[in-house]
């Protein structure tokens, strides 16, 4: 089932979708490039929300919204997009984050210079809720981060997330590339927001990609 692992559809809850309509022209054109499930990540920004169970309470409600205008066959889960924040591994709750009834966890870098404790950060959500990360967008940071930091980056037990736009950008793709064929457990996702700057786009990921490797090598459902 062609999935779209990380996207911001649902609508009024983050910088994504701005209503319901915009979320139900985007998953119309998801259902035309093929897509037949959607997880919805909204950011999660520690330092911006009272709580996990007020998030949930605030997406829930997004989600009802999408649902009741929405007649579509595209199963929709829910997850987040969850920023590394200073002591996010021990914010009560962060498990509740996690996409749908898996263990696993969408988590996004800070587009900054790299830190330690950033990875300290995600190993310890790791071990200590038996979660397993996901790293959105890592072909994103190499404007920021070294080569040697990427690779210790690459070292942690986690399944990389890759937006499709990574193959408009020849260092990017070629980046992709490499780690595909070097073996490392990866997700594709559109990292959608709208249908105007960052709409969905699917059909530029098959249009330079075979299907098998489109389908990834991790089956996180």
């Amino acid at each position: 089932m062609l999935t779209d692992h990380h996207c911001h559809i649902l609508p009024g809850i983050d910088d994504g979708s701005d209503g319901v309509e915009t979320s139900l022209q985007m998953i119309k054109s998801m259902r035309e490039q093929g897509i037949e499930r959607i997880v919805a990540t909204p950011h999660f920004y520690a330092h911006r929300e009272k709580s996990v169970s007020s998030f949930i309470e605030k997406r829930n409600n997004a989600y009802e919204k999408l649902v009741q205008a929405d007649h579509s066959n595209e199963e929709i889960l829910l997850g987040a997009e969850v920023a590394v924040e200073h002591g996010i591994s021990r914010l009560e709750g962060i498990e509740k984050l996690c996409i749908a009834d898996t263990k696993y966890i969408l988590l996004e870098f800070q587009y900054a210079s790299f830190a330690p404790w950033m990875l300290e950060e995600v190993n310890d959500i790791a071990y200590e809720y038996g979660l397993t990360p996901i790293l959105a967008h890592i072909h994103r940071y190499l404007e920021y981060y070294s080569k040697s930091q990427i690779e210790e980056v690459l070292k942690s037990d986690a399944v990389l997330q890759f937006n499709n736009e990574a193959f408009e950008s020849f260092k990017e793709k070629r980046f992709v590339k490499s780690l595909i064929k070097e073996g490392y457990p990866y997700v594709f996702g559109s990292d959608s927001h709208n249908m105007r700057s960052r709409k969905p786009n699917w059909d530029v990921l098959q249009k330079k990609v075979k299907p098998d490797v489109i389908n990834g090598i991790v089956d996180i459902f």
